[in-house]
């Protein structure tokens, strides 16, 4: 008796034994699941802040919505020194058609982005002029203030090398200094986050 009552006795701690590893490793199959599932929510939660007001804007981002107002910028300013020099206009026209061409050729980028997304032409030019403005803006001030604090670059015309060099290095600093405009923009929702938009 004595015998069955150990024997039946060390059955019951061999169930509770399994019976109580059953339950931790449930329990940590749990744990396991929401940790992969507070896992997948904080990645979600980051790829949204990636995107929308409030959240983290990268440094990624905001550069490229500076490339492309420096692209429009570039081309205005460029042909505007083109139109400028055939017509031989002084350095005050020609900076003038020069800053008129770089904004126009700013938004027109902007809005060819977003009439591709099948939006009509009213509301692309009202976001492209929300999108572009200051951004444009701070890049021409600084851009052309550049080339008119630099000796000689008013002057210099487009078969000479200091127009060049004095544009590219003009083109970088504004690159750099508005980058963190549309950085700070982007991240209130405004700027090319409203652009972004649109193309998805």
């Amino acid at each position: 008796m004595e015998h069955e009552a150990h024997a039946h006795h060390g059955h019951e701690g061999h169930e509770g034994h399994e019976g109580h590893h059953g339950h931790q490793g449930h329990g940590g199959h749990e744990g396991h699941a929401g940790h992969a599932e507070h896992g997948n929510h904080a990645h979600h939660s980051d790829h949204a802040g990636h995107h929308t007001p409030g959240g983290t804007v990268s440094w990624s981002m905001a550069a490229q919505a500076t490339l492309h107002c420096l692209t429009g910028c570039a081309i205005g300013e460029i042909l505007g020194m083109i139109v400028g020099t055939a017509f031989g206009w002084g350095n005050l026209p020609t900076m003038v058609l020069a800053i008129v061409l770089a904004f126009f050729f700013g938004y027109a980028l902007t809005l060819r982005g977003i009439l591709k997304a099948g939006v009509d032409f009213g509301t692309a030019f009202k976001v492209a002029l929300a999108a572009d403005t200051l951004s444009i803006a701070v890049m021409e001030i600084i851009d052309n203030g550049v080339i008119a604090l630099w000796p000689g670059a008013m002057d210099a015309h487009l078969d000479e090398p200091l127009f060049w060099i004095v544009l590219a290095i003009s083109l970088g600093v504004a690159f750099v200094l508005t980058t963190p405009v549309n950085k700070w923009m982007i991240g209130r929702g405004k700027g090319h986050a409203v652009v972004h938009q649109y193309h998805h």
